[in-house]
């Protein structure tokens, strides 16, 4: 099974409307209300596909009660960690004749002491079944034991949830056996390598805010210095790259062959979706073995077929019917090395500590792409 973790959940509310016109009143159809945030939406498309897994995050106030009910109605296994302050809303305004989306993200409500690091224990008693949660839900330790445990946390931190508090949750899933994968921004992402992370998915603005380096390539391998295991690089209509230690370093690139038009909000997270499922097969995804190599690239197309099939669906946190399909049409390369077998190794070497550098502050939140772009909350 796979535990996501949200630790700034969404109110997602969508309208649309054939083009927004600044200072102008539009009249729109009923707009959608939908639970939100990266990881649940993640969590979202995993159920959608048949996949084993648990929402783990916080909801208070009114829109939490909403944001709660809507899991209940939509089936999510999930277990909430009450908070005193409201969750959070996402506002976005789907342009259907321009195919953009603007967004508006509400900061969050900050998390206590308390709140912060009661979350961190219903992620640890989800993966691990340390505590049960306050949800009826099966656990990672219930799933085949030959399948790794997989953990995904999503999502930009609110105030009160540090990213050295990130850090540390991920040495310590990391430490009891889990593939962490984490996709968030500035100093989380750097903590989240330096801690270990099995897998970080960052877009290319995100990382280039995070490590000060303009050039993707070298801001994936600062990442994998600092300890991250692989390193997937959305770059909108230029599809993904990943980035690992196996075949000298040599990236992957996957993207589809043409741009689609609809809702960009919610191909980052479908993305992180098919790297978490791709991750739950027992293999050393840096390994320098054939199989290895041929993994990643499944990892790849999976990747950006389910990312383009979320811009064609309604909402985030879906994929259109088409995501199989769209597999056909994703170019891939290159394709797998000639390798010499070799018995693959559970973990990677560790990698030597890096100098320390100093990052750049977040940048502001950037516009989707209608390909492969996501909603930076």
């Amino acid at each position: 099974m796979i535990v996501t973790v949200t630790p700034n959940p969404a109110l997602d509310l969508t309208w649309r409307v054939d083009r927004l016109v600044p200072g102008e009143t539009h009249r729109v159809p009923t707009g959608a209300s939908r639970a939100g945030g990266k990881g649940v939406n993640v969590a979202r498309v995993l159920h959608e596909q048949g996949v084993d897994v648990l929402a783990v995050t916080t909801a208070g106030g009114a829109t939490g009660h909403e944001f709660a009910a809507d899991l209940v109605a939509g089936g999510v296994p999930h277990a909430l960690v009450p908070v005193a302050g409201p969750t959070r809303r996402s506002i976005a305004i789907v342009e259907t004749d321009a195919a953009g989306t603007a967004v508006l993200n509400e900061h969050g409500s900050p998390l206590s002491s308390d709140e912060a690091a009661a979350l961190d224990d219903a992620a640890s008693a989800a993966a691990f079944g340390k505590r049960r949660p306050a949800a009826s839900a099966p656990r990672l330790d219930s799933a085949d034991a030959d399948a790794p445990a997989v953990v995904v946390i999503s999502g930009s931190l609110p105030p009160g949830y540090t990213p050295e508090r990130l850090g540390r949750l991920v040495t310590a899933m990391g430490a009891a056996g889990a593939r962490v994968i984490v996709d968030t921004s500035g100093p989380g992402l750097l903590e989240a390598a330096r801690a270990g992370a099995y897998a970080l998915k960052p877009n290319g603005e995100e990382l280039a805010a995070a490590t000060g380096l303009a050039d993707p390539e070298a801001g994936a391998r600062l990442l994998l210095e600092f300890g991250a295991t692989l390193v997937v690089v959305s770059l909108g209509g230029e599809g993904l790259l990943l980035f690992s230690r196996a075949e000298s370093g040599r990236p992957v690139r996957a993207r589809l062959t043409r741009v689609l038009r609809g809702n960009a909000t919610g191909a980052g997270d479908a993305a992180v979706a098919a790297i978490a499922a791709a991750l739950t097969e027992p293999i050393a995804f840096d390994a320098d073995a054939p199989r290895a190599a041929d993994a990643r690239r499944r990892l790849m197309r999976t990747a950006v077929a389910w990312s383009a099939s979320a811009v064609l669906a309604p909402l985030a946190g879906s994929l259109s019917p088409e995501h199989e399909a769209l597999m056909l049409e994703v170019v891939v390369d290159p394709p797998p090395a000639v390798l010499d077998a070799q018995p693959e190794p559970t973990e990677h070497a560790e990698q030597p500590e890096p100098a320390e550098r100093t990052p750049h502050q977040d940048r502001p939140q950037h516009a989707a792409d209608p390909h492969t772009a996501e909603d930076p909350a």
